[in-house]
């Protein structure tokens, strides 16, 4: 069996629309709907680079229900590129691609394969000692466990499981094409390419079991260093799996502690080096932040007042750096009030503290409120639904977080003066 490197990816989402950009004044809006594309040429790059014998594409590769055939024939220009240099190219549709009817009619070149949709298929790779296994998916929202379909190892061959599943379970993800770790690990492959799940995870690593994370973070709930795994075979056995970045775009959120004593003025002022130091991190990528200003702190009266103008402030300051475009900033900050004491009061302020506090530490209650609100969130539109300012109400950490967004609003109301002052 030779010794060979192939390149592991998914969730591209080629030419994803990023829906809502237009309300946002001054975003670089060319630039982040690029970013899919020049995040593929950079993994098309990769592969070129470290002479991979193969890239998989476990799901995903287009972003749903629209007819532009650019995409797709934008797809085909680059596999060309691979063929050129001999890198085969291995994928599954996962949930988009099957809502996709660019994925549907496009036909791909020699030297691609998709595989099928019926039933899980092997491919050999006969000059490598290569199994590769994979299924597509038949339905946009196809539930069943496609993993059972899939063949024991073949005897002999390095065995590559291919497939887009949600396995064990994972929150903000759909259910879809479900599976069991222990399942996929009883084949007997040595290695499992998956998809569906945006942020990069190893879940076994004997077997090597592991999502790449999707290639080009599409918000501010996508954040961090994104991009697919390089994965070397020697003798038979995976020598080791390295993650390499390739996103155009990183996407940031940073969290600012305001300093207790400190003014809206210094509040401006740490923003500005946090922005600073995630541009540094972005390695020169343009950088993409959410800004979020939490804590207890003097300048909460003035923040909370005077709101428009210090976003406004911290947006000039954000401009005086290169590549870096802020997209929105949520100030989260309270009043320094002495909590104990007022929750103790016979009055309304007290009132509120005390059942705010009981309902944050009762995961029965809170749960029961994800439950009955899941009825209302699907009845939301799924565009909203999907978006990064959908409030995440079937989410009991979401929920909590309310409760303190509450807390901090109304207390300065109910305080009309008093302590805050």
């Amino acid at each position: 069996m030779a010794d060979f490197t192939f390149v592991h990816s998914a969730d591209i989402h080629l030419d994803s629309p990023l829906r809502g950009l237009d309300r946002y004044e001054g975003a670089p809006t060319d630039r982040l709907r690029g970013a899919t594309r020049g995040a593929f040429e950079n993994l098309v790059r990769l592969c070129l680079d470290e002479g991979a014998a193969f890239l998989l594409i476990a799901g995903d590769l287009y972003d749903g229900e629209w007819t532009d055939y650019n995409t797709g024939l934008y797809f085909l220009s680059q596999v060309k590129r691979l063929r050129t240099a001999s890198v085969g190219v291995y994928l599954v549709r996962g949930n988009h691609d099957a809502q996709s009817s660019v994925s549907r009619s496009l036909r791909l070149p020699d030297g691609a394969h998709e595989f099928a949709t019926a039933k899980a298929e092997t491919k050999l790779l006969e000059d490598l000692g290569v199994a590769i296994h994979g299924r597509s998916y038949p339905k946009w929202d196809t539930r069943d466990d496609l993993s059972l379909t899939y063949p024991s190892a073949r005897p002999g061959y390095f065995n590559i499981g291919l497939l887009h599943t949600c396995a064990d379970g994972r929150d903000g993800h759909e259910p879809y094409a479900p599976c069991k770790v222990d399942g996929l690990v009883a084949k007997g492959y040595d290695y499992w390419a998956l998809g569906h799940v945006h942020a990069r995870e190893e879940l076994r690593t004997d077997p090597w079991v592991v999502f790449p994370g999707n290639l080009q973070g599409r918000g501010a709930r996508e954040t961090g260093a994104k991009g697919a795994s390089v994965v070397r075979v020697e003798g038979g056995k995976v020598g080791s799996v390295e993650h390499r970045a390739l996103d155009e775009v990183r996407w940031a959120r940073c969290e600012v502690n305001a300093p207790v004593d400190g003014s809206a003025d210094d509040v401006v002022d740490l923003v500005r080096l946090a922005l600073e130091r995630e541009a540094r991190a972005a390695e020169g990528r343009m950088l993409a932040a959410r800004v979020v200003v939490r804590g207890v702190t003097e300048a909460h009266p003035t923040l909370s007042r005077d709101a428009e103008k210090y976003r406004n402030e911290i947006r000039a300051r954000a401009s005086e750096l290169d590549g870096v475009w802020v997209e929105k900033i949520q100030l989260k900050t309270r009043p320094r009030v002495d909590l104990a004491a007022l929750m103790v009061r016979d009055d309304p302020v007290g009132g509120l503290l005390r059942a705010l506090q009981a309902l944050r530490g009762d995961d029965e209650r809170l749960l029961t409120y994800t439950r009955h609100f899941k009825e209302l969130v699907d009845k939301l539109p799924k565009e909203y639904r999907d978006s990064d300012d959908a409030l995440r109400l079937t989410e009991a950490g979401a929920i909590r977080s309310l409760l303190d967004d509450i807390e901090a609003s109304l207390l300065p109301e109910l305080l009309a003066g008093g302590q805050e002052s």
